[in-house]
């Protein structure tokens, strides 16, 4: 049997929304909230959001002797106002794990606790490069978290006066995302992992759209942790016997994937994942002529791994888009992401 086609546009479309709502790993509920209209848009799905904020789709399959998942997450990285400085600069605190050299010179939205936003950047400490006698300005200026600091777009030099504006520790700070789309490539912050968002709800839509059921009963699962480490430890169903987890398969030097194919993960730096169900992908890659490339990713983990160490009982694979610069400005292809969704779709409607 052929794939049904996918909308394309449609994934386009959806993943250029999803990146443009902010939901740092902490603060996902718009995010969360968007995920949850998109599913109650396709059709017959029971739609949920459990006390942590997962979002949980029950999809009605032909059978359900063999029960299924497939989860993505919603959250991404972001920070938190660590301090105040004495000269009006944020301090900051990461929502995940990045390098700060990523994040250098990016421009950001503080948001306090009463919902007021305030535009800034984030910089090195004393960044005028004429400030130093070095031809190489502030950059022999080690960047870490003590000398990383945003300074805001607001007439404020001192702690009082940022005081006054009602920023203080906690408050959450948004990166700007700055998707951008150009022959047929999206770069932007946050592809991890709302490429792999929007590739779920386009193979859904696809199988929606050709009037099919998946084989199985199917949980479709939005975490919304895993970013620290904990999005899949909760939200999937006891009885799940197969999860197929979604996330960006990062390449680069000593890689085999690219940004034109769909990666299957061998193992991570957790382990490998299920044998069985990867020699099912790789058959489906082959029965339908998708783009599928193993690989092995040193220090990685997922939600299919945070599923495993909360006791799951579950066989799990992990698939995903060739992405380069992860955790950082992040890009990818349609052509992967199309293979990805082919790939879900594929599984969801195979009966092994």
């Amino acid at each position: 049997m052929s794939l049904p086609s996918l909308d394309l546009q449609y994934l386009k479309e959806t993943l250029t929304r999803l990146l443009l709502t902010p939901s740092p790993v902490g603060d996902t509920e718009r995010g969360s909230n968007l995920c949850v209209e998109l599913l109650c848009d396709l059709g017959d799905l029971h739609v949920e959001t459990t006390r942590k904020g997962v979002v949980v789709a029950h999809w009605n399959g032909a059978k359900n002797d063999v029960p299924r998942a497939v989860t993505a997450h919603i959250d991404t990285l972001g920070a938190l106002v660590k301090g105040v400085k004495e000269t009006g600069r944020l301090l900051l605190s990461q929502l995940g794990n990045y390098s700060w050299n990523a994040v250098e010179n990016e421009g950001v939205t503080v948001v306090n606790q009463e919902g007021k936003s305030f535009r800034g950047l984030v910089q090195v400490s004393n960044p005028s490069h004429h400030l130093y006698s070095s031809g190489n300005g502030n950059g022999d200026v080690p960047r870490s978290q003590e000398t990383m600091e945003v300074r805001l777009d607001e007439r404020v030099s001192s702690a009082e006066e940022v005081a006054e504006l009602g920023i203080e520790v906690g408050d959450f700070i948004y990166l700007d995302p700055r998707p951008e789309w150009n022959g047929g490539f999206i770069r932007s912050r946050h592809l991890d992992d709302k490429a792999l968002v929007a590739c779920l709800l386009t193979a859904a839509k696809a199988i929606f759209d050709a009037g099919l059921l998946p084989a199985q009963d199917t949980t479709l699962h939005i975490a919304n942790y895993e970013e620290v480490g904990h999005g899949g430890a909760s939200g999937i169903p006891k009885e799940v016997a197969q999860v197929l987890a979604l996330d960006v398969a990062p390449t680069g030097i000593g890689q085999n994937g690219d940004e034109f194919s769909c990666t299957l993960a061998i193992a991570d730096s957790d382990g490998p994942y299920d044998a069985k169900m990867r020699r099912h992908l790789r058959d489906l890659a082959k029965q339908h002529q998708i783009a599928l490339k193993p690989d092995i990713f040193p220090e990685y983990c997922s939600d299919g791994d945070a599923l495993w160490k909360a006791g799951g009982d579950m066989q799990v694979a992990l698939i995903g888009p060739g992405v380069n610069g992860t955790h950082s400005l992040e890009r990818t292809h349609i052509d992967a992401l199309e293979a990805t969704t082919q790939m879900i779709v594929a599984w969801l409607l195979s009966n092994e």
